[in-house]
């Protein structure tokens, strides 16, 4: 199994809360009905309040975001800010209270096309030459045409998988979010 995509995010929550309370906000509207209720009930069985749990799951988007632009290397990617479907990246609990990354049908069926296309190689040519420079650009490249080169060898048929981790202490809150493939 390769990791191919990683990304880290850290949320100040008094910034957090001072954005989710701002008159005309629409901050809360980037999270699901699933997610605003999780982070609620999570917040009366640890007697503490909601915009802590929802400043993690936002860390965690962000985190996704990351790791899902860094999977696609040179790429181009999918969506930018402004249209990236954030309640479509929802950041879930299951019954043990393991967050999980569930992706709604049209950020899934991006994903999916992204991942089939690299695993076809058809994103991810490079016309870079790493004799011409052995400067920290080089390394780069030839880490993403190496990892490039191992997305190709993926059969089709196999999908990545999201791990994500969530924390918060105090004032932060922060999430690593790993895509990884077999």
């Amino acid at each position: 199994m390769g990791t191919f995509g990683l990304g880290h995010d850290v949320v100040d929550v008094a910034a957090f809360v001072e954005q989710l309370s701002e008159p005309g906000s629409r901050m809360l509207s980037l999270f699901s009905v699933r997610e605003v209720r999780q982070a609620a009930d999570r917040a009366r069985l640890k007697n503490d309040d909601e915009a802590v749990h929802l400043a993690a799951k936002w860390a965690g988007k962000e985190a996704f975001l990351k790791a899902w632009c860094d999977y696609l290397g040179d790429a181009p990617y999918p969506f930018t800010l402004d249209n990236f479907p954030w309640p479509e990246i929802e950041i879930l609990d299951d019954s043990r209270g393991v967050p999980h990354v569930s992706l709604g049908k049209g950020a899934a069926s991006v994903f999916q096309t992204d991942y089939a296309n690299s695993a076809a190689g058809a994103r991810y040519s490079s016309a870079y030459s790493p004799a011409s420079d052995n400067g920290p650009y080089a390394v780069m490249q030839e880490r993403r045409n190496a990892r490039s080169a191992q997305r190709s060898a993926l059969g089709a048929g196999s999908m990545p998988h999201t791990h994500i981790s969530l924390s918060h202490d105090g004032p932060i809150a922060s999430a690593v979010v790993t895509i990884s493939a077999e």
